[in-house]
């Protein structure tokens, strides 16, 4: 079912997450996809280089699309989602933000979170 659901986007690698490149790149993806992990991240940020492995690892594991977004390079955008740190989880389901968590949450943790929207 992976393969069919992001079938509209044969360039958007479902199983890696997906560096975004602005606002309307962000909003295509949320769009397109039934659940979407955006990851607000900073290169210096130490927290978030732990959580890179466990993003990367749903990537695989999960259904859902991870999206990365580089708060330095689109300060617009974290604003516009109210990111005050790093690392900042926010989940779309169905094109509407659902949930939104600050800092590493345990894989096990995330990888819940996941299914209770892609496993309806």
């Amino acid at each position: 079912m992976a393969t069919d659901a992001h079938s509209g986007s044969p360039d958007l690698p479902t199983d890696e997450p997906v560096h975004v490149e602005g606002t309307d790149h962000l909003d295509e993806i949320v769009a397109e996809h039934d659940v979407v992990l955006v990851d607000f991240y900073a290169d210096w940020c130490g927290p978030c280089k732990m959580l890179e492995p466990v993003i990367e690892a749903l990537a695989e594991e999960t259904e859902a699309v991870m999206a990365k977004v580089d708060v330095d390079r689109y300060q617009q955008l974290a604003g516009a989602y109210g990111v005050r740190g790093v690392p900042t989880l926010v989940l779309f389901a169905d094109g509407e933000q659902v949930e939104q968590q600050t800092g590493v949450l345990p894989a096990d943790r995330l990888r819940n979170l996941i299914e209770e929207y892609t496993n309806e």
